[in-house]
């Protein structure tokens, strides 16, 4: 009896490989539209939403605003954006743990692009399946809070090696959790040297500032060059 012949199909390689393709695609139709568009990653509750809040607070009178919520059910986060007045799109995953470059496309395009200038997509609460897909962003922002612990870069490398900018969030009780954010800025910087890194307290404002100067710098850099 001759054996059957089979073909082995890497399938991950090839989900990234269409993935990078859907991102593509996003940058163009973005680049046309002239709308910055920045991904928002961490852990769940490490202050996403509060800083997010804080941020359209801050540049709404000078940026027009939307933004993509994602997560796995509920729209608690949806409907406290929408009390700011921005435009905001809520997206169900249905139990998947990241966003992919097609389901953010779906989001994207459900907002009215010709009315914004920036979006923000406030990616599912998860340190590890985020990291692995592009959404096509132009740049990803890592929330870090105090409580988790300054050793997190070393127990998921990806997400900090694919950040552009690591917000330290919570850093007024950052005595209460032994958190030294040197150790964690060296940790992070190992994986990622150009890692930028930014010590803030979203609830309280502390440190905003430097935040909303650095988005800014990096929205009109990013216009200037289109």
């Amino acid at each position: 009896m001759s054996a059957y012949s089979y073909e082995i199909l890497e399938t991950k390689e090839r989900l990234l490989e269409d993935n990078d393709q859907h991102a593509k695609a996003i940058q163009s139709m973005l680049h046309q539209k002239g709308v910055f568009f920045v991904n928002l990653m961490s852990s769940p509750g490490s202050g996403k939403t509060t800083t997010l809040l804080q941020t359209i607070q801050a540049l709404s009178s000078q940026y027009r605003i939307g933004v993509i919520e994602a997560d796995m059910d509920s729209d608690v986060d949806a409907a406290a954006i929408a009390n700011t007045g921005c435009p905001v799109i809520q997206l169900h995953t249905g139990g998947c743990c990241h966003m992919t470059a097609d389901m953010t496309r779906r989001g994207l395009e459900r907002l009215p692009l010709e009315q914004l200038d920036l979006v923000f997509l406030e990616n599912i609460g998860n340190l590890v399946c985020p990291a692995e897909f592009d959404t096509g962003a132009h740049c990803n922002v890592l929330l870090l809070s105090t409580p988790e612990g300054d050793d997190k870069p070393l127990k998921y490398p990806l997400m900090f090696q694919v950040s552009h900018l690591m917000l330290v969030n919570k850093m007024d009780v950052a005595s209460v959790f032994d958190f030294d954010i040197e150790k964690a800025t060296q940790r992070a910087r190992s994986l990622n040297p150009d890692l930028e890194v930014l010590p803030i307290t979203a609830a309280t404002g502390e440190g905003m500032e430097a935040w909303f100067a650095w988005l800014k710098d990096h929205m009109e850099a990013w216009r200037k060059m289109r």
